[in-house]
């Protein structure tokens, strides 16, 4: 319902920073793209709106990471790597011990991701603004460039100045306010359905595992929950648990089930998603008690801070990634990151399937820089899951692994385009991917710069 409008009187806002590079975002790829430009010589701010690093692995909870390999090798490497090993080595010694040689499915531990994440940030000289929204922003007069943006926070509304900006906030929010052209959800406009993640203490593993071996149900439940379902304790739905991440044998991480119709760029809407998530949640922790020996004193230590949002925008950029190009698993002469993680597409009603579609194991396709660059704007990145792909790809793009190496690739692009006094669209390529693989990050077996990857299989295992 709208109730008119009124007329704001004109007010002179206050230059509250000037940097070279802006970061909106302080989720995986955020944080990456961040540091990336601080270590490629530019000065460097992080805008986040909560209170902390992290984004759904934190703010949302979600559990484990996703994969970091192709079933074979790890092909997200660099700085997001990097980041989930410094979090593993400063868990508690029984974690760092089971999860060590792990790269596929890490249990998260938020509390512990927060510092390492403020630590890095910190490190590498970013300066980080936590508890600010982007107002709207500025653009040059000929609406090809942002100058920089409004910000509000307890503080007041201001101003920040900047050369360059990268949007990491997940739903394309910047690329929006500038006018990029963007897609949203399915052709309908239906959205994937967000996930209350959750986080249960004074749980029994060693309970828990035996009652697996006994029943010889799965790790996901699937027996217990059409068990549960059948006999009315739990809705109709996905007749499993996405996902429980271990963080020690007292303590899990839980993703299980939906919360449907949420549109994640719309506060009325994420309002209504984190009741009903919490609401759901508590139905599932009813679930786990009454079914699931392990369980039957689990006490409910935190929710997340909102759901776990899984689709919203799609920017238009330079070219758009499309399921024949993972499915071929091509290469591009700009890769700056590869790909093996899963087609993952939540439908919209409980009703519905979910989509999955699998690369061989030792595949994976590039990632084109181009996927990055908004149409029409020249000193905008996009990083995360709302870069330019179809909804099928977004589906495998969106989870963190990928969005650290967008992110490191802008930041890194950023630094260049600085030093040269140029835009977006005018970095040398081939430097950008020569000084990606001087930061670990991998491009295929036999990579070239400037002429695409070679192989995306590699002979060996982990180096």
């Amino acid at each position: 319902m709208k109730y008119g409008q009124i007329t704001l009187p004109s007010a002179a806002v206050p230059v509250s920073r000037e940097v070279d590079v802006l970061v909106i975002g302080g989720g995986a790829a955020g944080i990456a793209a961040a540091i990336s430009a601080a270590e490629g010589g530019a000065s460097t701010m992080i805008v986040e709106q909560r209170g902390y690093f992290g984004g759904m692995g934190t703010v949302a909870l979600v559990p484990a990471f996703c994969p970091y390999t192709d079933k074979v090798k790890p092909i997200i490497r660099g700085l997001g790597l990097k980041l989930m090993e410094r979090m593993k080595q400063s868990c508690e010694p029984g974690y760092q011990e089971e999860y060590r040689e792990m790269l596929d499915w890490v249990p998260i531990d938020p509390e512990v991701l927060k510092r390492v994440y403020d630590d890095a940030i910190l490190e590498s000289g970013v300066t980080p603004l936590f508890h600010t929204f982007v107002y709207d922003v500025v653009l040059s007069p000929d609406g090809q460039s942002v100058e920089g943006v409004i910000i509000v926070n307890k503080s007041g509304r201001s101003f920040i100045r900047c050369r360059y900006i990268i949007d990491c906030t997940g739903d394309g929010d910047i690329a929006a306010l500038s006018g990029v052209p963007f897609q949203k959800g399915g052709g309908e406009g239906e959205l994937q359905p967000g996930s209350m993640c959750y986080l249960l203490a004074n749980v029994d593993r060693k309970e828990f595992n035996r009652f697996l071996e006994e029943t010889g149900d799965t790790g996901q439940l699937h027996r217990t929950v059409e068990l549960a379902m059948a006999e009315g304790a739990l809705p109709e739905g996905r007749k499993s648990i996405s996902g429980l991440a271990w963080v020690s044998d007292y303590l899990v991480g839980v993703n299980f089930g939906h919360v449907f119709g949420v549109d994640g760029t719309k506060a009325e809407e994420l309002t209504r998603g984190a009741i009903e998530g919490r609401r759901t949640v508590l139905r599932q922790l009813e679930f786990f008690r009454k079914y699931v020996p392990g369980f039957g004193a689990a006490h409910l230590v935190a929710s997340g801070e909102q759901l776990g949002i899984r689709e919203t925008r799609r920017i238009q950029g330079d070219y758009m990634l499309t399921v024949d190009d993972f499915i071929a698993a091509r290469s591009f002469p700009d890769d700056i990151a590869r790909n093996a993680y899963y087609i993952d597409i939540h439908l919209a009603t409980s009703k519905s399937d979910m989509t999955f579609n699998h690369l061989p194991p030792g595949v994976s396709h590039g990632v084109p820089y181009r996927v990055m660059l908004p149409v029409g704007i020249r000193n905008l990145w996009v990083a995360g899951r709302s870069v330019s792909s179809d909804r099928a790809v977004q589906g495998s793009l969106r989870v963190m692994p990928n969005c650290f190496s967008m992110g490191q690739a802008c930041g890194t692009a950023a630094s260049l385009a600085l030093r040269d006094g140029a835009n977006s669209r005018s970095i040398s390529i081939p430097e950008l991917q020569q000084r990606l693989l001087e930061q670990d990050v991998w491009l295929g077996e036999g990579f070239v710069p400037g002429t695409g990857a070679a192989d995306s299989r590699e002979a060996g295992e982990r180096r």
